[in-house]
């Protein structure tokens, strides 16, 4: 069997098991292993794939690791990546689901999970700063992931029509530049 399927799953299952905070915490450990130590992709195809994994249904993390297998060993390579990412989220919810019950209202637990959501916040603002550098996102077009964000946030619009909205504009800015 090529070695590149178990070094894929051992790779994407470490991230799954040492990850907290989703999908969006786990970009730059992704990155790091994929892009920088496996050199499986470049930084600009990661960049790509973060956004197409984004714009697709279904769990951020799996869609992420799917196109990454997929990319590198079409189907098979998919399914372990995939699996490599889900297995780890699987058994820490069937251990806490077995155990939980008898430590959610213990103080120091609930303390720690306090602590533990603006880490999340900074895990996530991170790679979303290195994602616009490496997207090209300067002080002159910074105004569309902002306004994307706040019509998401404050107007309830829907992130798949902002996708759309962003595709058509961007389809039409470039042929406007072409034919310009």
């Amino acid at each position: 069997m090529d070695k590149f399927y178990l070094t894929s799953f051992k790779t994407f299952f470490k991230i799954g098991v040492f990850t907290l905070g989703g999908g969006y915490a786990m970009i730059p450990i992704i990155e790091s292993e994929v892009v920088e130590r496996q050199k499986w992709i470049s930084k600009s195809e990661f960049v790509d794939t973060v956004a197409i994994a984004q714009s697709c249904p279904g769990v951020f993390a799996i869609n992420l690791s799917v196109f990454i297998g997929y990319k590198m060993r079409k189907v098979k390579g998919a399914i372990f990546t995939a699996l490599g990412t889900a297995l780890p989220s699987f058994l820490i919810i069937l251990a806490i689901a077995m155990f939980f019950r008898q430590f959610e209202d213990n103080p120091v637990v609930a303390a720690m999970f306090r602590g533990i959501r603006p880490a999340v916040v900074a895990l996530i603002a991170v790679p979303t700063l290195k994602m616009a550098k490496t997207a090209k996102v300067t002080w002159s077009n910074c105004w569309i992931p902002i306004a994307s964000a706040l019509a998401i946030w404050a107007l309830g619009v829907s992130p798949i029509i902002i996708i759309i909205l962003a595709g058509a504009i961007g389809y039409a800015w470039g042929k406007l530049k072409i034919e310009g």
